[in-house]
This record gives structure tokens, C-alpha cells and sequence, in this order.
């Protein structure tokens, strides 16, 4: 690897962090032994100021580009959400029923038909229809608010951030 700016943050495809890097797992370190690099994150991602910053925490979140809404260090998104119903786009569980015979061969609308009685199988001849009852009752609302995963698919790769190397110039 070339010589990283220090405060660089580089993805790697092996599980540990090499000499003069650390995990972006949120650390917090001393400033009085990492001043340098303290004068580039100060306390954008956390720590007291005072004695103390931290490093990025990229744990179970996607890296974007800052902007305007997004300043630098900015944190959003949960991992899993639970739904409320004032969530879930209104719609309705409509039953349609046709009083042709079952027996037609292109009823209106290709509803199936209601023999007759059992006797009869699966179509009758429509001489004699039964009264039936489609629903008794409401459809009332159902679930458990129970969160479910909401993540885009993904790859767990390592990043990591330089604790040495090259201090960025400006311009």
C-alpha cells in the first residue's frame, strides 16, 4: 500500500486492521497522543473535545458522499422497522359474486359459480341456487408489530482509517 493520507479510510478484504491503521468502529482515543490526527475528525464522529475523539463508526452502515443535507458525520437509518398502520397504503379485500349459473360457460366477469347442492359436483345447470353467505363479519386489521430487516443486499468487507501517514494539505 502507498503512504495513506492520515484520517484516509480504505475498505480491505481481510479481517484485521494492518500496523498504523484501526477498524472504523467508533474508538475513542486521546488526543493528548494523537493530536494530529485529531486536528483533521476533532469531534465529528464523537468524544468529549476535551480529552477525547473517536474515530468512525461504519459499523452496519453505508458510506455516502456529504452534501448539504448531509454534513459530515452525519448518521441516519435504522437496520429494521416496524410498520403502523398509518403507514401501509389504504386498499380493501372486495368479494364479488355472480347470481348466473355455475354451469355457464363465460359468465360475466368469470366468477366462479355455487352448485346447486353437492349432488350436483362442482357446476349444476342453475335450476336451483343456494343462498350463501359470502362473509359474516369485518376483516379487521391483523399482524404482530413485529420490525422486520430493512437493508439493502450487502457485502461485509473491512474499512479502515489511517492513524499514520501523509498530513493532508488544503490546496
Amino acid at each position: 500500500m502507498s503512504e495513506p493520507f492520515l484520517a484516509e479510510i480504505r475498505m480491505v478484504g481481510f479481517d484485521f486492521a494492518p500496523r498504523g491503521w484501526s477498524f472504523t468502529d467508533g474508538q475513542i482515543l486521546p488526543i493528548a497522543q494523537n493530536q494530529s490526527l485529531y486536528s483533521l475528525l476533532g469531534t465529528i464522529y464523537g468524544g468529549d473535545g476535551r480529552t477525547t475523539f473517536a474515530l468512525p463508526d461504519l459499523r452496519g452502515r453505508t458510506p455516502i458522499h456529504r452534501g448539504i443535507s448531509e454534513p459530515l458525520g452525519y448518521k441516519a437509518g435504522v437496520e429494521t422497522v416496524t410498520l403502523s398502520i398509518d403507514e401501509i397504503p389504504e386498499h380493501r379485500h372486495e368479494i364479488y359474486a355472480q347470481d348466473q349459473p355455475g354451469n355457464n360457460r363465460s359468465p360475466a366477469g368469470r366468477y366462479l359459480g355455487m352448485p346447486a347442492s353437492a349432488s350436483n359436483g362442482t357446476y349444476s345447470d342453475g335450476s336451483e341456487l343456494l343462498e350463501t353467505t359470502l362473509l359474516s363479519g369485518t376483516i379487521s386489521n391483523t399482524g404482530g408489530s413485529q420490525a422486520h430487516d430493512n437493508m439493502q443486499p450487502y457485502l461485509a468487507v473491512s474499512f479502515c482509517i489511517a492513524l499514520q501517514g501523509l498530513f493532508p494539505s488544503r490546496n
